[in-house]
């Protein structure tokens, strides 16, 4: 039996800043141990708003869905912001898609945005808070990754060591492990390391 999991967002999903090419992403997988074959596409649009997400999330999944046991990550970042999306607009594109993976029997997690220079604290701060809550409602386990990073002097100091906007190599360490902290193991099938 094999999972494919699509992995959808923006260029946070992609690595983008981190020397090594892993990104989060990467270190996610290389610290998930299932006893069966797991297929991992990462799907990454820049500045991608969850509008835009929403809208081809699924064209793009099924073309690489089609494993035993298909699943999906949606990786939310801060463009809703830059783009004047409202705050129920946001909400509403993330529960279309949650129903929508769930209509279909695809099993979701979401990871929330992280802080970024030049994006309005408060109003990221709530937009993470409207997202858990609509993963809350739905029984989606949701990393968030705003409230313990936004004064974490790591990831800050790797955001400033590069444009602000992408972290590096410790960033995106950090970011796994929020993901793998926050029901990953549990919900991909995986043995905790940590646990074991």
């Amino acid at each position: 039996m094999s999972t494919r999991v699509a992995v959808v967002g923006d260029e946070l999903v992609a690595g983008v800043g981190d020397p090594r090419g892993m990104g989060w992403v990467g270190r996610v997988v290389g610290r998930t141990r299932t006893p069966e074959e797991i297929e991992v596409y990462t799907l990454a649009v820049p500045g991608e708003t969850s509008t835009q997400l929403s809208a081809r999330w699924e064209t793009e999944c099924n073309r690489r869905f089609g494993g035993d046991d298909d699943r999906l990550v949606v990786a939310l970042g801060s463009a809703d912001l830059d783009h004047g999306v409202s705050l129920a607009r946001s909400r509403l594109n993330l529960a279309n898609v949650l129903d929508d993976a769930a209509n279909r029997r695809v099993a979701a997690f979401v990871v929330g945005p992280p802080p970024r220079a030049g994006v309005d604290e408060a109003a990221l701060g709530e937009l993470s808070r409207a997202f858990a809550d609509v993963c809350r409602r739905r029984r989606v386990p949701y990393a968030e990754t705003f409230e313990p990073l936004r004064a974490h002097e790591q990831w800050l100091a790797d955001l400033a060591a590069g444009d602000g906007r992408h972290p590096g190599q410790a960033g995106y360490g950090l970011l796994a492990w929020l993901v793998l902290h926050n029901g990953w193991y549990a919900w991909i099938g995986a043995e905790d390391p940590e646990q074991s």
